[in-house]
């Protein structure tokens, strides 16, 4: 069953009805779904740049109109990095690591003990919307959570060309 532009774009800005969701996720992908979620997920930004994969609510990989190499980019234009680089060394970072710090988030008691777990959150620099948090251990590198291989992505799932990009 395919479903209009329409459909997909409410059920991106989850305005959907609960029927026609239910029916989305139930029944197996259209060759077109992608290529409409993608234009919805574009006419909600101000930005010319090409969206080629989403990563969060908040962030997508695009291909930049300028230079159509690949990077990270928030919704409101903010540009991290590479696609291949860990967007979260770009971000602005906030670590809950104090009793104090955890009492913001955890009644008194019931946070976990710092020495062995801290929260890390990730912002964008230029809007301030929150993309991630980790639960590591204080000592824990940054997490790189994933590369996509977006090339076959683009060949052996949606089967729509691979966007072109500078190499």
């Amino acid at each position: 069953m395919t479903y209009t532009n329409e459909q997909v774009s409410h059920l991106v800005e989850g305005t959907l009805d609960w029927d026609t969701t239910f029916r989305m996720l139930s029944m197996p992908k259209d060759n077109e779904r992608f290529g409409q979620y993608l234009a919805a997920l574009q006419s909600k930004v101000s930005f010319k740049d090409r969206i080629v994969l989403p990563l969060s609510p908040h962030m997508y990989i695009v291909q930049s109109a300028k230079t159509k190499q690949w990077v990270i980019k928030c919704d409101c234009g903010h540009e991290f990095c590479d696609y291949t680089d860990n967007w979260k060394m770009h971000a602005l970072i906030h670590v809950r690591d104090t009793e104090e710090a955890m009492a913001e988030i955890y009644p008194k008691l019931m946070a976990p003990d710092t020495n062995w777990q801290v929260y890390r959150e990730y912002f964008c620099p230029t809007c301030g919307v929150m993309h991630d948090v980790e639960a590591p251990t204080p000592w824990y590198p940054v997490i790189h959570d994933f590369e996509p291989d977006i090339e076959a992505f683009y060949k052996d799932w949606v089967g729509l060309p691979v966007p072109e990009r500078a190499a």
